[in-house]
């Protein structure tokens, strides 16, 4: 009954895979007229507003955004991640476009940019949502192309009829309105819908684009799986005989006595290293390894990772070793690492600082001493014994070096910092020295202006510059 409810299996079905298919691209107008405020407060709050908005309850289908003035730049490309793209929200103002733009924006190389995006993303159809205040010819000729290769080309007015004043860069005063007819004859070229921005949010509902369609969304990529075909119910055959003998007299005795002669003792060794395959069993020593590490226990640690295969057990071998005061071992340990990883950083690097460490303390007796441990500390941006967990299930990165002693003549206080699955990282008190450094690349830190446009800013200044160069 066991082996049935495991679900033995040993044929493959195929499986297809779907995924929805209604990309959405949004291209917003980031001139300098998204700044008037006939939409209180802002052209450009309402619009962070309904973008928030959609891109919180739109659910699947892929999305990108774009920005355009007198030419589109790509802010986040198509993705299903929706929040990924809300990231971008607070830092799309005028000021991160490229040039003073003064004339209304053109939504025509958003258009044709838009479709770009959604051909190299493999779409044969989907939706480009524009927002802004104004469209001219050229927008919906771009709206009505775009519809003749598939792709439908909404528009949502930001503003209002009577409109408003803004200051451009130069400080002189424009002034912007509500175009809805160019926008409204641009959704009609496009296929699409057109909506004015309201209050209430109606809009997005009108514009349709906040839920996606199953019957129209939904198509094969034309990509397939395979699954395991679950084929434990023909154990259940067996099964119903064994069962039919509970309807004889005394059967369910013979079932009692059938128990009892069941082997019990491999139940009792099902912790033991036959259970577990070769790689389970190197991982479960090199856990037990960190773990008498981390305890400093450095003897269990080397005699746990002693006969391990791969460098980085070699290593952690070293540093155990080491910790006991074992330079000579250490060193053959470290070598042995370097061997089947040259060029092993951590590895390099312990090997150094153990035979300074020779030089000025040569291990006395066995080197079982603890006096070896007052020789040596960790580099503080290093992981020690978290090697421990380098196998196919867990990596980090260790480097556990035993350097000089303190000036102050005190052994080093190790600190588990959490990190990695077993490891601990050995970290050294910070001197005066390091602590001022410290402070003072934190106070420089606390200086640099919170900028998150400046990275959109000189993205499309580069892209700019390449586009006058030739090159798209």
């Amino acid at each position: 009954a066991i082996v049935a409810l495991a679900g033995p299996s040993w044929q493959r079905e195929p499986q297809p895979l779907w995924q929805a298919r209604a990309p959405l691209v949004l291209a917003l107008d980031l001139s300098g007229s998204i700044q008037v405020a006939d939409l209180p407060p802002s052209r450009l709050a309402q619009a962070r507003a309904r973008l928030d908005t959609l891109l919180r309850e739109r659910g699947d289908g892929q999305v990108g955004l774009l920005v355009y003035a007198e030419d589109a730049y790509v802010v986040a490309p198509l993705t299903e991640d929706a929040a990924n793209v809300a990231l971008f929200l607070d830092a799309l103002h005028p000021s991160i476009m490229p040039g003073d733009v003064i004339a209304p924006g053109n939504p025509a190389p958003a258009i044709e940019r838009g479709v770009r995006l959604l051909r190299q993303a493999g779409f044969d159809s989907g939706d480009i949502l524009v927002l802004g205040g104004n469209a001219g010819a050229e927008a919906i000729a771009a709206a009505a192309a775009a519809a003749a290769d598939g792709y439908r080309v909404s528009a949502l007015g930001l503003g209002t009829a009577t409109g408003g004043p803004w200051r451009d860069a130069s400080g002189s005063m424009q002034y912007a309105r509500l175009e809805a007819d160019p926008l409204r004859a641009l959704a009609t070229a496009g296929g699409g819908r057109y909506a004015t921005a309201a209050a209430d949010g109606s809009d997005l509902q009108a514009l349709g684009v906040l839920r996606v369609d199953p019957a129209g969304a939904a198509a094969s990529q034309d990509k397939a799986g395979s699954l395991w075909r679950d084929q434990g119910y023909w154990l259940l055959l067996p099964l119903l005989l064994l069962v039919a003998l509970g309807f004889r007299r005394q059967g369910v005795f013979a079932v009692l006595a059938l128990c009892l002669c069941l082997p019990w003792q491999p139940a009792a060794a099902a912790d033991g290293d036959w259970w577990r395959r070769p790689d389970q069993q190197a991982h479960q020593r090199l856990r037990e390894g960190a773990e008498a590490y981390n305890g400093k226990d450095y003897a269990a640690a080397a005699a746990a990772w002693q006969g391990l295969p791969g460098a980085d057990a070699h290593y952690n071998h070293g540093n155990a070793l080491a910790r006991q005061g074992k330079y000579a071992q250490a060193i053959a340990a470290y070598d042995e690492a370097l061997r089947l990883q040259p060029g092993m950083e951590d590895a390099e690097a312990n090997r150094e600082a153990v035979l300074a460490a020779m030089k000025r303390k040569p291990p006395q007796g066995g080197g079982d001493s603890d006096k070896g441990e007052d020789d040596k500390r960790d580099d503080g941006g290093k992981g020690g014994a978290g090697d421990a967990g380098r196998n196919d299930d867990a990596s980090t990165t260790g480097g556990d070096k035993p350097e000089q002693q303190p000036a102050d003549g005190q052994p080093e206080q190790p600190g588990n910092d959490g990190e990695g699955d077993a490891g601990a990282k050995q970290q050294a008190p910070e001197t005066t020295t390091e602590r001022e450094r410290r402070l003072a690349n934190e106070a420089w830190l606390r200086r640099i202006p919170d900028d998150p446009g400046g990275l959109l800013r000189e993205r499309f200044r580069l892209e700019q510059y390449r586009r006058r160069q030739g090159g798209d």
